[in-house]
């Protein structure tokens, strides 16, 4: 059996264990994002889960060099996309750390190497699409927002301010076109928004600027409904710009 025959059939077994459909097609990548997404290589899941490695040696480097970072975006493949269509951005104080396909799970590993260890003024939180689309397995809504909130602890009990960034209210996703997630979308922005109050974090409204008056995304902005084009990225970057300074 050949290398690609063996992985081959690794990433059906699994992916066929996880729930999550067309593995073959969706190993390709995700939307236009790096194709670099472990959920969507099962045997980086079967190795380093949460992906720890992928930023391993850039934490250290920030490190060694005693940079003064000012805020963390951690998130999905929509943050991982952002410090590629907006460099100038990411250019200084604020470092992405984002992995496309990631679910929050994944995400609330990373927390202490990719966040805590930069010692960041401020973490900006972007996910649950992911969530949404099962791409680690079955997760409902609850386990979700039991991920966040224990970022959002973990991020306070180490005085790091935090931003909860909005997901995009797709109506379908191009990988898992058996799902409808709009509304879980929407029910997850207005907990998100309810629960930032709650805690003293910042909502970043993302949802509003990518959406028409119908709340439908906008196509130009994001043209699978979840990666936001080059103009989809300039309307949230206003936003996170505002978020990230905010005093709370």
């Amino acid at each position: 059996m050949t290398e690609f025959s063996r992985r081959s059939l690794i990433a059906g077994s699994f992916g066929a264990a996880l729930g999550v459909p067309s593995m073959a097609r969706a190993i390709e990548g995700c939307g236009e994002q790096p194709n670099t997404a472990p959920a969507l290589q099962p045997p980086r899941l079967l190795t380093d889960w949460a992906w720890l490695d992928r930023y391993r040696q850039a934490n250290a480097e920030l490190a060694s060099r005693g940079a003064n970072v000012d805020a963390v975006f951690l998130g999905d493949s929509i943050t991982e996309g952002w410090v590629s269509a907006d460099p100038g951005f990411f250019a200084e104080a604020n470092v992405g750390r984002g992995i496309s396909a990631q679910t929050t799970p994944q995400l609330l590993v990373r927390m202490h190497a990719d966040v805590i260890a930069l010692k960041p003024r401020v973490v900006h939180i972007m996910a649950g699409t992911n969530d949404i689309a099962q791409n680690t397995g079955p997760m409902s809504p609850e386990d979700s927002k039991n991920n966040f909130m224990a970022m959002c602890e973990i991020a306070r009990a180490h005085g790091i301010r935090v931003v909860l960034g909005s997901v995009p209210p797709a109506s379908q996703y191009w990988w898992r076109p058996d799902l409808q997630p709009r509304a879980v979308a929407i029910a997850l922005n207005e907990w998100m928004r309810a629960y930032a109050r709650e805690v003293g974090a910042v909502y970043a409204d993302y949802a509003a600027a990518l959406t028409d008056a119908s709340g439908n995304v906008k196509l130009s902005l994001a043209k699978d409904e979840v990666h936001p084009t080059a103009e989809g990225y300039a309307a949230m970057r206003a936003i996170a710009e505002a978020a990230i300074s905010e005093k709370r």
